[in-house]
């Protein structure tokens, strides 16, 4: 699965990436968790031939898709992850694999080495060439009992590959740049016309690196999490914070 993860690159960067024309400044975030919001990018609206519009969108989305049938979400389960084996099968995830696909730019992500049925040693594990990437995800807008929407998404995953899955079996789905159009025309791409790219990255294309368990705790949400280390070691001087002491981590723009 994956259960956080990172975006700190530039917004220059990311945008750059993405296709987008531009994106206002956000912080950069080392570790995003489930129900924060989200950037994803998606397909906009069709253009106009000779056009010059951007034909890409950046969202901000809460990390937990909530289908539109939903009735209580509090009796719902939190949806951050979408099993690519299923995808098209599964009541929550199939309306918005056929309508609503899209990219959710990363550094990278952690993991946890599971031992004895527990959370082991957690791991951040980052393209070894650097860079930002772009997760494979789904947005689905739910309307509330009193009328406001939100809008929620999650990140597809799949087996993963050889090279990290001696940590975890699973990992999140990366989309390569030169597929990023096919993955997000919901317009003539249907489900099953883009199952390819749904598939582990190559085995030599992340690196683990053992960090510290500061990244167990939401509220640690500075660089020192990715700096090298084992459980129970702490880094000097770590900046420590209370849960939703840095406003500026919970918005991107």
């Amino acid at each position: 699965m994956c259960g956080r993860f990172a975006l700190t690159a530039t917004p220059d960067q990311t945008a750059a990436l993405l296709g987008l024309a531009e994106l206002e400044e956000f912080p950069a975030r080392y570790n995003i968790a489930p129900t924060q919001p989200v950037l994803m990018a998606l397909a906009g609206p069709q253009r106009e031939p000779g056009s010059n519009l951007p034909d890409r969108r950046a969202m901000l989305v809460r990390w937990g898709l909530i289908p539109a049938w939903v009735e209580d979400t509090k009796a719902f389960p939190l949806l951050i992850n979408a099993r690519s084996e299923g995808v098209m099968q599964k009541a929550s995830f199939k309306t918005a694999m056929r309508h609503r696909r899209a990219l959710v730019p990363a550094s990278g992500f952690y993991e946890w080495q599971q031992s004895g049925g527990k959370k082991g040693q957690p791991y951040w594990i980052r393209p070894k060439q650097g860079g930002v990437i772009a997760f494979a995800g789904l947005i689905e807008t739910y309307a509330e009992p009193g009328g406001s929407e939100m809008d929620t998404g999650a990140i597809l995953t799949i087996e993963a590959s050889a090279g990290i899955a001696h940590i975890h079996d699973r990992m999140p789905v990366v989309i390569e740049e030169r597929d990023f159009s096919r993955w997000l025309d919901c317009r003539t791409q249907e489900p099953r016309d883009v199952l390819d790219l749904l598939k582990p990255a190559e085995p030599d294309f992340f690196e683990a690196i053992a960090v510290s368990d500061l990244v167990n705790k939401v509220a640690n949400t500075g660089p020192e999490i990715q700096e090298r280390g084992v459980m129970g070691e702490r880094p000097e001087k770590v900046r420590r914070q209370k849960p939703g002491a840095d406003e500026d981590q919970m918005t991107l723009f």
